[in-house]
């Protein structure tokens, strides 16, 4: 006897009321198992998974894929009668409806603890989907290979370079907007017969193309259709590079220069036309708040940085930092952390309603991050009490949860003083907006060999600027100013450190 259940979509965090349905990991009629992923839905902060509540079997999947989801819809029903199904051993309340107040880490009156989403820790495998195509997974094991390449840094729009066969030929993809419905075509000796890899046929069960969740997000917002991009990631993989590519009108292939690059004639492009959801709707609502609210200053200063640059090289070389990019980034953060300890009001928020200076006694440092989703600004707990090791591995430990999309909204909360690093994109500075809710943020530029008056004499230095923005009804021209220059002295001559 059928006995139905649904899933609501619950509030993960921030008291969110919305979320865009990214992926369906089910399909109607999988056995799914409790903590087992449904979906992958995108809030205003981050992409998260939601565990099923129910083991049973999928009867019915409530929205498409990209809809966006008031908090405490149903999206999914959920057979749990039957073999297999019934609610988790010792649940005698249904788990889409747990007591309590389902604040992060308390129980509940059934005994189970609250997440960030679902209603307990794993406790089964979760069951992955059996693939119905194998003469797709066929097609993959023989597609284009990646070769290692050259860090580019995170603002290059460089392809990657193939590897393939010789005899191997790639037709041209069609780009989504301009010939939806056309799939590629991948034709490799003694492959003929196989399905291009990634490829879907129509109807239920067919094979989704490859892709991690932010590049089928990021597909989508340019139009792209998946299907018919051809993969050169690991195992048929479509990565944002592929994206770029179809949209940009040219596909990677064997029988052309040596760069791999195929460049064919396109008529002009239609207007394209992007949702303003999710991160980006996000970060655009805070950053004109931001603009508008606190009285922006923003003051420079070119520094002299070629001691931090030699010193860093000696740093690399040390086994307690063995396994750890030690970056100019984590220099200048160190720098930061030691002038706020100095200029504590310029960690500080303004409290409106309250008509208070909060003065935070942890420094969570906020790293803003450029990420196929958009900006997000996730930050380190009490960073002031890490190591230069430790600081090290964390900022790390960020910038890939952050690249991978995985950042999630707690990480992205609490931030008392921000740095973003422009340098990375070849830019020497900025006038950079505050995060909001605090009253600082440090602009990093680019770091280049220049001529610099060093002891009498011009010579070639190493030289970055810094541009520091702060709310000027917390912190005045004076405080602002000390602080910038304290952090220049410090990248200048890491010696400094000594004395603060």
């Amino acid at each position: 006897m059928a006995d139905l259940r649904q899933f609501k979509l619950p509030d993960v965090g921030e008291g969110l009321t919305e979320g865009e349905i990214l992926s369906w990991l089910v399909a109607v009629g999988d056995t799914v198992t409790v903590n087992q992923p449904l979906c992958e839905v995108e809030t205003a902060k981050a992409a998260v998974e939601l565990p099923s509540p129910f083991a049973g079997t999928v009867t019915e999947l409530l929205f498409e894929v990209g809809t966006t989801v008031d908090v405490g819809a149903p999206i999914i029903t959920i057979d749990i009668g039957g073999e297999g199904g019934g609610s988790p051993a010792g649940d005698t309340a249904s788990p889409a409806e747990p007591t309590g107040t389902g604040l992060i880490g308390e129980q509940t009156a059934n005994g189970r603890t609250s997440v960030l989403v679902g209603y307990g820790p794993r406790n089964t495998d979760a069951k992955r989907r059996p693939r119905r195509n194998g003469a797709a997974a066929a097609a993959r094991a023989t597609a284009p290979q990646v070769l290692p390449e050259a860090d580019y840094g995170s603002g290059s729009d460089r392809p990657p370079l193939l590897a393939t066969a010789p005899d191997a030929t790639v037709k041209p993809v069609r780009h989504g907007g301009l010939e939806a419905g056309r799939a590629a075509e991948a034709h490799v000796a003694g492959t003929s017969g196989a399905a291009p890899a990634g490829a879907s046929a129509p109807g239920h069960g067919a094979l989704r193309p490859l892709a991690k969740p932010p590049v089928r997000k990021y597909a989508k917002d340019l139009g792209v259709d998946l299907s018919t991009v051809t993969g050169t990631g690991d195992g048929g993989v479509i990565t944002r590079a592929d994206v770029d590519a179809a949209l940009a009108g040219f596909t990677f292939g064997a029988e052309s220069e040596p760069l791999g690059l195929t460049f064919r004639a396109e008529s002009a492009a239609a207007d394209t036309r992007i949702p303003i959801k999710g991160v980006r709707k996000h970060t655009a609502a805070a950053m004109v708040a931001s603009a508008f609210t606190a009285p922006h200053v923003t003051e420079f200063l070119t520094v002299d940085v070629t001691r931090t640059m030699k010193l860093r090289a000696r740093l690399a070389a040390r086994p307690e930092l063995a396994g750890v990019k030690v970056s100019p980034l984590l220099f200048v953060a160190k720098a930061l952390l030691l002038a706020a300890k100095k200029h504590p009001m310029v960690n500080s928020s303004w409290d409106e309603a309250a008509q208070e200076i909060v003065v935070h006694g942890a420094v969570n440092l906020g790293i803003a991050a450029a990420t196929p989703r958009g900006l997000v600004v996730p930050n380190i707990k009490d960073a002031g009490r890490l190591s230069l090791p430790d600081l090290a591995g964390a900022l790390a430990d960020l910038t890939a949860t952050a690249r991978a999309g995985r950042t999630q909204p707690a990480e992205m909360s609490g931030g008392t003083i921000t740095i973003t690093n422009v340098g990375v994109f070849g830019v020497d500075t900025g006038t950079p907006i505050l995060n909001p809710g605090e009253s600082a943020i440090l602009a990093f530029g680019a770091i280049r060999e220049m001529p610099w008056v060093h002891k009498g004499k011009v010579v070639p230095r190493q030289v970055t600027q810094l541009a520091l923005s702060f709310d000027h009804r917390i912190i005045d021209g004076e405080l602002g100013s000390r602080f910038l220059a304290d952090v220049g002295a410090l990248l200048h001559d890491p010696g400094v450190a000594l004395t603060f």
